[in-house]
């Protein structure tokens, strides 16, 4: 399961009340890449996937491919507000290592 802090929730839902077409959700997966080997790709979309696994928090939907659940399985993502920049970060209990960025993991 992954759990989204109240700071992340509020993001989304600003994020999809301000977006220029219809959106159902925040898809969240994870892809080959970063400086770690793996990195995590968000993304507003307006429907799921077949193989989507579909996890609701205070109204928000939340789309995570089959690939992505069990690598996401347990991860916290929260979203900060600081001087050298906004954004989400990753709380992945199942990471190994994990680059300066915060946003690529292995």
């Amino acid at each position: 399961m992954i759990n989204l802090t109240d700071s992340a929730v509020n993001a989304v839902r600003n994020a999809i009340s301000t977006a220029p077409n219809p959106v159902d959700g925040l898809r969240i997966m994870v892809e080959a890449g970063g400086c770690a080997g793996l990195k995590y790709n968000l993304g507003l979309v307006n429907e799921a996937d077949p193989d989507d696994t579909i996890i609701v928090r205070d109204g928000i939907k939340v789309f995570v491919d089959a690939k992505s659940q069990e690598i996401l399985s347990g991860t916290t993502i929260d979203f900060v507000i600081a001087l050298e920049g906004s954004g989400f970060t990753f709380d992945n209990p199942n990471a190994k290592a994990s680059c300066g960025c915060g946003k690529s993991f292995g």
